[in-house]
């Protein structure tokens, strides 16, 4: 067994199989933050590309309904997106993927967002009982990243909705500042959207048919993103994303209420993270959130430590709540939870995943594709017909 080591800058430790220290004692995740990602904070403070990107969707969202359109968990990166559109004057279509977990005050914070906003807002609810099965079978296969079905979920209907609508930017929120450092063994590290992986899980585990979570073949997604056009934009990217200012931000504007933890927006991603990780999987991911933050300089070490010595659970009363709850919106008995939490970890490469072969195929199709689409666009316009 590894000895036990922590990184003497952040507090990232050999829970994370992969790490690697200097002779100094710092860890490969603060390195590589120091390396790649403080330079790109520096470029934030440069507007005009931000400024450039702003009205360039408000130029080829002329004419339309929607300009963007901005998924938004009640959380606080994709609150805060939403912010910055209703900030800049734009028109985006508001879409929520309801698994059935939203905490109370997650709603209420989303309510008070599009209230504000007054932003066209759908919420997708997808059939409970198939998003139960479909996530226990991720729990009952014994892979570490259990909350794949919902990431995906969130992408996949954005990418539909925005498709339906004729949207070509699709504005999200990966904050750099406070989402670059994570464990190597900590997630499924394949592709994020893997259809594969997850259809694969569900046949062994599952056992309802997925009729209304939304499924984007890799081919489909190809599509929609190199012959239809819809472009991601990583808007954090080019802003300040402080997290205690967008905190203010967002409290003084909508009234906004912090969850106290990241994520806690999700009652499932809460427990998920605060119990079922530490116990089964060995690890604690506030370590990577609280790193980021130390690497940012928003927090020091020692309190950093002094977090990881406190529970995510205010007591045992909370704790005890929370998984009562799951246990019964999971349809388990403590028995067969507790003994499906004792199963050997299985890796999610384990079962099909999107590989070289598959990519090699999709793209082949992709360029034969494009090709009809050009010529098909070209007698179109020929015609003085559009085509999308």
């Amino acid at each position: 067994m590894r000895e036990y080591r922590i990184c003497n800058y952040c507090v990232m430790d050999t829970s994370d199989e992969m790490i690697k220290f200097n002779s100094n004692g710092r860890c490969n995740h603060c390195l590589k933050y120091e390396k790649n990602i403080k330079p790109l904070l520096m470029l934030k403070e440069h507007q005009s590309s931000f400024e450039k990107l702003i009205n360039k969707i408000k130029n080829e969202g002329k004419n339309k309904k929607y300009d963007s359109i901005i998924g938004l968990s009640g959380g606080k990166d994709s609150s805060y997106i939403v912010h910055l559109a209703k900030l800049h004057d734009l028109r985006p279509l508001i879409i929520h993927f309801d698994n059935g977990w939203d905490s109370e005050l997650a709603i209420q914070n989303i309510e008070n967002i599009i209230k504000k906003t007054n932003f066209d807002y759908i919420n997708y609810i997808v059939d409970w009982e198939e998003f139960k099965d479909l996530q226990l079978a991720y729990f009952k296969a014994s892979v570490v990243d259990i909350e794949a079905p919902t990431d995906m979920g969130i992408y996949n209907i954005i990418s539909l909705m925005a498709f339906k609508y004729r949207i070509k930017y699709h504005l999200f929120g990966a904050n750099i500042e406070s989402e670059s450092i994570m464990g190597k063994n900590w997630r499924y590290s394949g592709k994020k959207n893997d259809i594969y992986n997850l259809i694969d899980i569900h046949k062994n585990f599952g056992t309802k048919k997925l009729k209304t979570f939304p499924l984007v073949s890799p081919i489909k997604n190809q599509y929609l993103t190199s012959i239809y056009g819809l472009k991601k934009i990583n808007i954090l990217s080019y802003v300040n994303s402080n997290y205690q200012k967008i905190n203010e931000i967002l409290n003084n504007e909508y009234g906004w209420l912090d969850y106290s933890v990241k994520h806690g927006e999700s009652v499932f991603t809460k427990f998920y993270q605060s119990y079922i990780l530490p116990k089964k999987f060995g690890f604690d991911k506030r370590r990577a959130h609280l790193s980021d933050l130390i690497c940012s300089d928003q927090i020091s070490r020692d309190k950093a430590l002094g977090v990881l010595k406190t529970s995510i659970y205010k007591d045992d009363f909370e704790l005890n709540r929370d998984y009562e709850f799951v246990l019964n919106k999971w349809g388990l008995l403590e028995k067969e939870f507790e003994n499906i939490m004792n199963k050997p970890i299985v890796e999610h490469e384990f079962f099909r995943t999107y590989d070289k072969n598959d990519i090699s195929i999709e793209n082949t199709i992709m360029k034969i594709g494009e090709k009809i689409f050009s010529f098909l666009r070209f007698i179109g316009l020929r015609n003085n017909k559009g085509i999308f």
